[in-house]
């Protein structure tokens, strides 16, 4: 039986048991992706949080390597918990053969978090979230795959010809770009 370790957390929100068991269990109904995968776990992070009055739920799911991210903003926060959900449902559709083959293949690393300190001026920028990552070997294909599967503008990996860093971009006329690295 495969099953999804959910991890939920808030910010500028009281997360309450309520809020904590609804997200737990609309995430677990992901679990039907894993079963029709041969997958036998995942990891999904969830992140509550409020601004400006908007309730935002990120929810970012880890199949075996593959990264899959939604984000819902709304009124309501169990709103959109839904939204953020039925982002990664259509994800999964959208791309199944894609993730099913890439699921049975070799693993992406895991992104981790990890704390930064901050500046010393409190009015500089400073960098504020640390991502670490392991560069798995793909084409410029898969990572415009997986780029798009996270919802962001770029996506760094290592190339499986060359073996070298390179980065596939969001261009703003709606094609993409690459960056290759030389030595």
């Amino acid at each position: 039986m495969a099953t999804i370790r959910v991890n939920v957390t808030g910010k500028n929100i009281d997360v309450t048991q309520a809020l904590r068991s609804y997200a737990e269990k609309k995430v677990a109904k992901l679990e039907k992706y894993l079963n029709d995968n041969q997958t036998t776990s995942a990891f999904a992070e969830v992140m509550l949080r409020v601004e400006r009055g908007l309730h935002i739920a990120e929810v970012t799911v880890n199949l075996s390597g593959v990264m899959l991210r939604g984000e819902g903003k709304t009124g309501d926060m169990y709103t959109s918990i839904d939204a953020a959900v039925d982002r990664i449902e259509r994800q999964f559709n959208k791309y199944k053969t894609k993730i099913s083959r890439k699921i049975h293949g070799r693993k992406l690393g895991e992104i981790t978090p990890s704390a930064v300190q901050d500046s010393q001026e409190e009015d500089a920028p400073r960098i504020v979230r640390t991502k670490r990552f392991a560069l798995k070997p793909m084409d410029a294909e898969e990572a415009v795959m997986q780029m798009e599967l996270l919802g962001h503008d770029f996506f760094v990996f290592r190339d499986a010809e060359s073996s070298e860093v390179s980065v596939v971009y969001k261009r703003r006329d709606g094609n993409y770009g690459l960056i290759e690295s030389e030595h």
